[in-house]
């Protein structure tokens, strides 16, 4: 029996920012609490929004001190502004870290304790209320936030996770047209970072052949429109396949979840602050080099996707040859495939092996087990960046 989860309604495509002016008067919101990054008040993306809730009357409280990668300090710096603010309506707009930040101030706004509390692998509390709607708006096409229940913190060494379906957003707006200002390093880190969402949930063990369907189409779109998107920022069609290919691998990935890719990839941003993005993207190659054997099947599926040829060869073949394009996928959008280029030392493997076998939940669910061997090893490729497979 499979089931799907996903935000109570999703807004997308160019001009759908206008939306948002609807759902103030649905929820008869006075006061918004509006969370952003900081550079997209400098670039006057938000402009939109603030006139959006100034033709309403609806008064703003703004904050704009997200931090990428956010400790749970900063959660909790942001949980108490949202809970002495009193909001009827809390607005994430932003990457993954200002949505992320969002949900949980809103779903913890009227639950007992902090974000330490709540947190998956130690955290002792249990969500009793759904806490404040909330709207959360994308301004690159990579992350997925907007769709899941799912939100990340830096910790000394790792990371770990705020998950409930009470994080859910009430509604998700993606709009294209913020993402046209995007650096391409962002946008090459944010629509890998998709591509993998897409990706791990399509081998993942609990996918289901509805997120296969949303993870063929995710990667279809992402791998057709990346390259221009990055190096080719105006192209507004790449930029509207992006953002569409970044929503419909999210909604893929939250239903089948992430797997050894992500689990490898958050001791790499908890130890050495490496975004996201970044960090699944340099991990991307050199985990599939070992699990492609148990997903054999799906990697041809893949195959087509980058349009590998299937004539004369055999299913091994042409998994490692969908290998060997991702890793060209990483490097021609300009991310580095390789740890050493992040200032991380050999002496680093073994503390990172150790730390990511720990991610039990994500690992849990990859086609092929991940032990600490196996981990250490995946590691060891991704410094040298070879892949041994192939």
């Amino acid at each position: 029996m499979g089931h799907f989860i996903s935000p109570k309604k999703i807004y997308h495509g160019e001009g759908s920012l206008n939306m948002l002016e609807t759902i103030l008067q649905e929820l008869q919101v006075q006061k918004v609490f509006l969370l952003s990054d900081p550079i997209l008040k400098e670039l006057g993306v938000i402009e939109p929004l603030l006139k959006q809730f100034e033709k309403a009357q609806v008064e703003v409280d703004l904050y704009t001190g997200v931090e990428p990668e956010p400790s749970v300090q900063v959660g909790n710096d942001i949980l108490e502004r949202v809970r002495k603010s009193k909001p009827d309506l809390v607005v994430g707009v932003g990457g993954g870290s200002a949505m992320d930040l969002a949900k949980t101030a809103a779903a913890l706004y009227d639950n007992e304790g902090q974000v330490e509390d709540y947190l998956n692998l130690t955290g002792q509390k249990s969500f009793v209320s759904k806490g404040l709607p909330k709207v959360l708006i994308p301004s690159t096409a990579g992350t997925g936030a907007e769709v899941t229940n799912i939100a990340a913190f830096s910790l000394e060494d790792s990371k770990d996770v705020v998950t409930h379906d009470f994080m859910l957003a009430d509604f998700a707006i993606v709009d294209p047209v913020l993402t046209y200002t995007s650096p391409s390093k962002v946008t090459a880190a944010s629509g890998i970072d998709a591509f993998t969402h897409a990706l791990e949930a399509y081998t993942s063990i609990n996918a289901t052949p509805l997120t296969d369907a949303l993870a063929i189409d995710a990667m279809t779109r992402i791998v057709g429109s990346i390259r221009t998107a990055v190096w080719n920022g105006q192209d507004k069609q790449a930029r509207e396949e992006m953002a569409l290919g970044s929503l419909i691998a999210g909604l893929s990935f939250f239903n089948a979840g992430a797997a050894g890719v992500h689990a490898l990839a958050y001791p790499i941003g908890g130890l050495f602050k490496i975004p996201h993005g970044e960090s699944n993207a340099v991990m991307l190659p050199y985990v599939y080099d070992f699990i492609f054997p148990a997903c054999l099947d799906k990697m041809v599926k893949v195959a087509e996707i980058f349009g590998i040829s299937a004539e004369g060869k055999t299913k091994r073949q042409m998994a490692l040859e969908v290998v060997r394009s991702i890793q060209e996928l990483v490097k021609d959008v300009g991310v580095s495939a390789e740890l050493s280029d992040y200032g991380i030392a050999e002496d680093d493997i073994e503390r990172l092996a150790v730390n990511g076998v720990e991610q039990k939940r994500l690992l849990g669910r990859s086609p092929r087990k991940l032990d600490l061997d196996a981990i250490r090893s995946i590691y060891t490729n991704a410094y040298h960046g070879v892949l041994t497979s192939s």
